[in-house]
């Protein structure tokens, strides 16, 4: 073994061990001799990945994908990292390439099936998780990616026999037992509840708790007893809210930083003129991926998904500290930047995902904070913002399990939170409505769609520009792949058994139904 190889596999031990600085130097040394060694840029370029300098990591595995243009590995490698640094049309074109070298090993096939995920090319993920698990078939984790795969692509089928081999391999993998009971509906003969609550006490992972005590609440709720559903979801949630309190002060300072993005008229200066993108905004849960369906049914309207690259050109233009994507500073900041040049590099950030219809769909909930900035930087565009009744707003984020380090829902894991946030979330949107043209901010109730589905959607279309088409109606029928929480129930047609199901939960509903009723809001949707 040579000097530099020995020196290679020292930084690999570094880097296993979380000892990066160590790597970095063991690494210079090798450089300083080899500048043109591979290994040691692919390395390095782990060392900046790990350490958050995505940029420089980038140009690493670049420059060893250059040396050696035969290794996957260089390229996946890449594409993560260009993930991470929200280009994902380019991130695929990198995947591309590795895919173009016929990769045999299954981790690589596993890998870039994760990428293909990330930039929402579904159909082209699944034949590669397939290949993966074929090869290596006892790799739960292989498994866990070809049954969300499949889901994402409509094969329920075909994701329940794959969660159901993982479990059969490895019965403690939570994460499965999660997915198939919110795939499919618990029953008293069919149920996963005895290994569930095995697994539930057993659990010393804050974030296992959280997903198992979600799947118990779900179960519950399908068999009927929906306090008992509460009672999962109080105990599920009790870590994740010790670990990161709500803060009720934070909330107030971020949504008057965003309103003040808008204030008017007066605000329009100018930006970059495209009347492509349609942004569709709201609470979650409150059917954005329902209308997204919809208008994306419609043969001049493509999907592209929930897209980070408007709060992350902002973030990249104002250069505010933190890594947080979108904090008071970075919205108070953003009043100065090129709101032209915002406009047209976010346009740009999405091809080739778009270009080819009259219309794009950015279906990022969490929009609703820049649509002042959206209206300055897009002003041909349209954004259209979901509402639902209140209550039930408040109760569809609570029961929702959402990422556990996702720093946009701490308000989701107590009711009495929720509903706070429902009432500050209603005060910003009627500040839009009041500041923002008609014809270009559109208020779309679930629940007059539900009631009324072709008049509203009538009423969708016309907003943006759009001709009817009787697909529209259709949009259970849409085969494009689904990632939200809602990949089930899109492909359904519209039902109304989610309507006024706050009412189910009786007297645990009083305390977030009070704090709605004393803002003026209860029963209003």
């Amino acid at each position: 073994m040579s000097a530099s190889d020995r020196l290679l596999r020292q930084a690999e031990q570094h880097l296993n061990a979380g000892r990066h600085r160590e790597a970095h130097a063991t690494l210079m040394s090798v450089l300083q001799t080899d500048a043109g060694n591979a290994g040691a840029l692919h390395l390095m370029g782990v060392v900046f990945f790990e350490t958050g300098a995505l940029p420089q990591a980038a140009e690493l595995f670049q420059e060893a994908a250059r040396i050696e243009p035969g290794s996957t590995e260089h390229l996946m490698r890449l594409a993560a990292t260009l993930i991470g640094m929200n280009q994902t049309a380019a991130a695929r074109q990198v995947a591309d390439r590795a895919l173009a070298l016929d990769p045999r090993d299954a981790l690589t096939l596993d890998t870039l099936g994760v990428t293909y995920t990330r930039t929402g090319d579904y159909d082209k993920a699944v034949p590669l998780f397939e290949r993966a698990t074929a090869l290596d078939p006892r790799r739960t984790a292989f498994l866990y990616n070809l049954g969300y795969g499949k889901q994402y692509v409509g094969d329920f089928q075909g994701a329940e026999e794959a969660y159901r081999r993982l479990l059969a391999i490895d019965p403690n993998f939570d994460k499965a037992y999660l997915a198939l009971v919110e795939m499919t509906r618990q029953t008293p003969e069919a149920n996963f509840i005895a290994p569930l609550k095995r697994l539930f006490a057993a659990a010393r992972d804050p974030e296992q708790v959280l997903a198992i005590g979600h799947a118990l609440a779900k179960t519950y709720e399908d068999l009927g007893e929906p306090e008992a559903a509460l009672d999962w979801l109080e105990q599920a949630k009790a870590p994740r809210r010790r670990a990161r309190p709500h803060s009720v002060a934070k909330d107030r300072d971020l949504f008057a930083a965003a309103a003040d993005t808008y204030r008017g008229p007066e605000d329009d200066t100018g930006g970059f003129a495209s009347d492509e993108p349609v942004l569709v905004v709201g609470l979650p849960r409150t059917g954005t991926t329902l209308v997204d369906r919809i208008l994306s049914s419609h043969p001049q309207v493509v999907s592209a998904g929930e897209l980070q690259n408007f709060p992350v050109l902002v973030k990249q233009m104002t250069a505010t500290p933190g890594q947080a994507l979108i904090d008071p500073d970075t919205l108070r900041a953003a009043r100065r930047i090129d709101l032209f040049r915002l406009g047209a590099d976010y346009v740009k950030s999405t091809r080739p995902l778009t270009g080819a219809t009259a219309r794009f769909v950015d279906k990022l909930p969490f929009n609703f904070f820049y649509a002042g900035l959206i209206r300055r930087a897009l002003p041909e565009a349209r954004i259209v913002c979901l509402r639902r009744d209140p209550t039930d707003s408040v109760l569809s984020n609570y029961r929702q399990m959402f990422a556990w380090d996702s720093p946009f829902h701490d308000y989701a894991y107590d009711l009495e939170d929720a509903a706070r946030y429902y009432v500050a979330f209603d005060r910003l949107v009627a500040h839009w409505r009041r500041t923002m043209p008609a014809d270009r901010f559109l208020e779309v109730s679930y629940d007059a769609l539900v009631a009324d589905q072709e008049a509203e959607t009538r009423r969708l279309l016309a907003f943006c520009g759009l001709d009817w088409d009787d697909r529209c109606l259709a949009f259970h029928e849409n085969t494009a792949g689904v990632s939200t929480a809602s990949a089930t129930q899109v492909r359904q047609p519209l039902y109304k058994s989610s309507v006024g199901r706050w009412r189910r939960y009786g007297p645990r509903m009083e305390a977030p139904a009070a704090i709605l009723r004393e803002a003026g809001l209860l029963g209003e949707g």
